[in-house]
């Protein structure tokens, strides 16, 4: 059986991201095979709850799966025949990496290894990957951009990324394989990650507990809405890496690395501010110093997004903020 053009593989798709991005594609008439292996980093129900929305689409399959078995992992490929391969699924979050360093060795390392090499063997058309804004450590250059040289992650989260972009230029460079990695800016949005700090907070000040501010609050984020970055997705999955120089063997790899974020900082005092606001309810706050591999501030250049795509964010942090709240309020309705 041939590759059916609409036949995307997911993996993560019981995460935030990979979730939100099944949905779209399933919208847009995609068949998608997800997979995820439902981990205990935060509770299973969320990811349970996303899956059933999920599975009402007789277009989309699940299969619990680890990446990091290579074996597993080949059969599903060699089964389903994607055309596309969007790989979301990862260990994320910096402070976890601060106590827990070989669990991102296994997914965001071997993990990711394992779908580049299934991806090569399958010949697919176009791998998109997700990366992170903190591969940019602690620049100073702002807006932050592709073009900069980085070789100083804060955190070893950030090394896996940034290790992740390396290994699949390699493969860009020697297979062939066109790949997009996505340098995603602080993604928000409902149905989020409960260790997020937008979840967080939202939880602690409803429940009239203390939420924790780095730094004393001193800090930037570029936040992103979780709709427009799937929305990106969608139209990056056909505009597939072209080779630049086909005289030239070497160095020459369909591979593309692009930011995708809000290029607009927001303070983290007026971040909550929003979230008082949704919730009519005023928080209480500790004041902390500045956390090991945390950044001071994230601000993402557009400008190869939008020249390829004409990538532009359509929800401010107020609106966006606003729906999450809503969101929370439905699905915890006993949270208060």
């Amino acid at each position: 059986m041939g590759k059916n053009k609409k036949k995307i593989l997911i993996t993560g798709a019981a995460g935030f991201i990979g979730f939100h991005a099944s949905k779209k594609f399933l919208d847009k008439k995609f068949e998608i095979l997800g997979l995820d292996n439902l981990n205990k980093y935060y509770d299973k129900k969320l990811k349970i709850d996303r899956l059933k929305i999920l599975k009402k689409n007789q277009k989309f399959k699940f299969i619990k799966l680890d990446i990091a078995n290579f074996n597993n992992l080949k059969r599903v490929f060699d089964k389903f025949k994607p055309k596309y391969v969007i790989h979301l699924a990862a260990q994320a979050g910096v402070r976890y990496s601060l106590k827990k360093p070989l669990v991102y060795t296994k997914s965001n390392l071997v993990g990711f290894s394992n779908v580049l090499e299934c991806s090569r063997l399958s010949n697919i058309e176009h791998l998109i990957f997700s990366s992170s804004s903190s591969v940019y450590g602690d620049s100073k250059k702002f807006p932050l951009s592709e073009n900069q040289n980085l070789c100083k992650p804060l955190s070893f989260y950030a090394a896996t990324k940034l290790s992740n972009e390396l290994m699949a230029y390699s493969y860009s460079n020697i297979y062939k394989l066109p790949a997009t990695a996505l340098r995603l800016f602080t993604v928000y949005g409902p149905w989020g990650r409960p260790d997020m700090s937008l979840f967080l907070f939202t939880s602690a000040i409803k429940r009239n507990k203390e939420i924790k501010l780095f730094n004393k609050g001193n800090m930037k984020r570029d936040f992103t809405y979780i709709d427009d970055i799937v929305s990106a997705v969608v139209k990056l999955i056909k505009k597939v890496p072209k080779l630049k120089n086909k005289s030239n063997k070497f160095n020459n790899a369909p591979f593309r690395v692009l930011n995708i974020g809000n290029n607009n900082p927001v303070e983290l005092k007026k971040y909550i501010k929003y979230i008082e606001s949704s919730l009519g309810k005023s928080a209480k706050k500790i004041q902390l110093p500045m956390q090991k591999g945390e950044v001071k501030k994230t601000h993402a250049s557009l400008r190869n997004i939008s020249k390829l795509i004409k990538y532009k964010p359509k929800t401010n942090i107020k609106t966006g903020i606003r729906k999450f709240v809503d969101w929370h309020n439905n699905y915890l309705k006993n949270d208060r």
